[in-house]
């Protein structure tokens, strides 16, 4: 009896042990959430400021301007895409969503998918569907670390695109709904078509006096479409890290609320097992004092 007792005594505390580390990882993963969703707020602004500079430089064009990037061909034999997933597990079906959601995006697509992977989970789940996986990259661990990323992603896919000769490229991440809730997104990046030279060329400036152009018009141009694109890839990161720490609180709580209920049953089992153990010292003690006083 003594060692189930010490037995059970030592499920209690290690299951107590791993409750604090469930409650140390909610308190992290809601923190983390609140950064990543406040940097995609302050992020508007800068959008907000590039989207103006791209709308008056198409403005001031007087005519349709050629499109930034070249149009999509039907004979395309490539095209690019960006996956961006998770490094660490405890998220649920986080990266098995995303995988099937672009894999099932680029099938329909014509043309040979070239995909970099954000994330370890994401790249072996990306390599299961059998797609060709062409850059792999580590999932930034703080705000800070999503430009030095973005600015590598950009450069690696332009170096990829000038010489493999494709126009298109997409970008698939999973995004923040309410509550611990996301859904996956995929969004095309290239090429900015004549449907967006008119989305941005309709974005009013909100002063009277009207800006010039410095450095020739198409430098500015495809300085702010560079903006553009870093801004984008910018915002996929921190939605889907937002959509990471969100999936990982969601799991913990489910821990937890499962470590309360067997923490509950065990304490349960314990006191009976204590009040047995107590009860036979009595009736031992009963039993001794009935044979003394009859002796």
């Amino acid at each position: 009896m003594s060692e189930t007792l010490a037995a059970l005594r030592h499920k209690i505390t290690s299951a107590g042990e791993l409750q604090s580390v469930v409650h140390s990882m909610k308190a992290l993963a809601a923190a983390s959430i609140g950064q990543y969703e406040r940097s995609v707020s302050a992020l508007a602004d800068y959008d907000r400021a590039v989207s103006l500079g791209l709308g008056e430089c198409l403005r001031q064009a007087r005519a349709a301007p050629a499109p930034p990037e070249p149009p999509p061909r039907d004979d395309a034999k490539w095209l690019g895409a960006v996956v961006i997933g998770s490094d660490q597990g405890l998220v649920g079906q986080f990266n098995d969503v995303l995988a099937e959601h672009a894999a099932a995006t680029l099938a329909a697509l014509p043309g040979t998918p070239q995909v970099w992977a954000v994330g370890e989970r994401i790249h072996a789940r990306l390599a299961d569907a059998g797609l060709q996986v062409v850059g792999h990259y580590g999932v930034p661990n703080s705000v800070d670390a999503i430009a030095p990323l973005v600015g590598q992603i950009q450069i690696d896919a332009e170096t990829h695109r000038a010489r493999l000769d494709y126009t298109r490229h997409y970008v698939f991440h999973n995004r923040p709904l309410a509550g611990s809730l996301y859904e996956s997104v995929g969004r095309r990046m290239l090429p900015l078509d004549a449907s967006w030279q008119q989305t941005m060329a309709a974005v009013a400036w909100p002063r009277n006096t009207l800006p010039e152009v410095f450095g020739g018009g198409a430098a500015t141009l495809r300085a702010l479409v560079r903006e553009y694109l870093f801004i984008s890839l910018f915002r996929a990161c921190a939605e889907s890290l937002a959509s990471e720490n969100a999936s990982r609180l969601a799991a913990m709580e489910r821990a937890d609320r499962n470590i309360r209920e067997l923490l509950d049953t065990m304490n349960g089992r314990f006191q009976r097992l204590r009040q047995g153990a107590i009860d036979a010292e009595l009736f031992d003690v009963v039993a001794g004092y009935e044979a003394l006083t009859k002796a």
